[in-house]
């Protein structure tokens, strides 16, 4: 019987589960492109609500990728909003 972690894993968890290592680079880049999209007109729109609209073009467990590239793009909108440039950024 596993203990930790894993004990609170439902036993067919896996089965479902994205495994993001074998996740292709298109995926990513279509959910980029859909993301960035959704943003253009959703400007005040939530996670919440990004994954409600696009949650359905992706397997259901992609849903943390695409709160990540919303804060990614929400990021990098900040940024250019502040005036502040990718080497600025990354001192």
């Amino acid at each position: 019987m596993p203990s930790g972690p894993a004990a609170a894993v439902a036993p067919d968890a896996e089965a479902c589960a994205v495994r993001f290592r074998e996740d292709k680079p298109e995926d990513l880049n279509r959910a980029r492109a859909a993301v960035a999209a959704w943003r253009e007109q959703h400007p005040q729109g939530t996670a919440e609500q990004l994954v409600a609209d696009l949650g359905s073009q992706f397997h259901p467990d992609y849903a943390v990728v695409l709160r990540a590239v919303l804060f990614t793009v929400d990021s990098h909108q900040a940024r250019i909003a502040a005036g502040v440039s990718v080497t600025e950024a990354a001192r």
